[in-house]
């Protein structure tokens, strides 16, 4: 059988490449796929235990049988309502490569039955690591993410007594200054607002596949993301395919 392998972040430029087609026998795991990428790419043994997997844009375990043409994403670690069709869906829910304006959302999103909204704006520094940072890249597993994004969105209303949240995150090329991330929760009561969000960003740092590269005066480096929670990072075993 076959399969399309998808690689973000720092494991595809070890890989020296964003995607490939991999013939595996029949049966074969998630964990068997991850020992074959291990023997392949030596320096990939630090993602060992911190590599999510995501299969037609889900995470699953390391136990997961592969099915020939599923879509696999190799993920390091990471820096809406319903529609006609059933799925999830909300406007203020996106990704996007154009600047964020946080003003004009902000009027936008403000109701009359809102008594605070609480905001999160994440913005590009000019420094990091002891280093002068002259830009940014960021990445991402672009349908998974969105879908994560609107999950995330979903399961917060669920959790905290809020009228809306907005989740916008940038792609692309940032420069010094500019809004990576926007998060804005509006809500009757200020508790619920700035719960919701705190829980929204930190969730998302953990769980949305996005990644950023920074741009230093001397070099570039992936930044270390957060790990993923413990339960969808798979085991790699020390047995399996041993080459493509």
């Amino acid at each position: 059988m076959q399969v399309h392998v998808l690689l973000f972040g720092a494991l595809k430029d070890l890989a020296a490449r964003e995607s490939e087609a991999v013939k595996l026998p029949e049966h074969s795991t998630v964990e068997q796929l991850l020992h074959l990428y291990m023997s392949r790419i030596p320096q990939a043994e630090k993602f060992a235990a911190t590599l999510a997997v995501a299969v037609n844009r889900e995470y699953v375990s390391g136990s997961h049988v592969l099915q020939d043409g599923d879509e696999v994403a190799l993920l390091p670690p990471v820096s809406g309502g319903a529609g006609d069709d059933g799925t999830f869906r909300n406007a203020w829910v996106r990704l996007q490569r154009e600047a964020i304006r946080p003003e004009a959302l902000l009027e936008q999103l403000k109701d009359g039955e809102d008594g605070a909204v609480a905001i999160f704006d994440g913005i590009v520094r000019n420094n990091s690591r002891g280093r002068r940072t002259r830009f940014l890249d960021y990445e991402a597993y672009e349908p998974m993410a969105l879908e994560q994004m609107q999950a995330l969105v979903r399961e917060a209303k669920r959790r905290f007594d809020v009228r809306e949240i907005a989740l916008l995150h940038r792609l692309g090329r940032l420069q010094i200054g500019e809004t990576s991330v926007w998060i804005a929760v509006a809500a009757a009561h200020r508790a619920a607002a700035t719960d919701a969000c705190r829980f929204v960003i930190d969730t998302l740092k953990k769980t949305v596949p996005i990644w950023k590269k920074e741009y230093f005066e001397d070099g570039a480096v992936w930044s270390d993301g957060e790990p993923f929670p413990a339960e969808i990072v798979p085991r790699v075993p020390h047995t399996g395919i041993s080459d493509i």
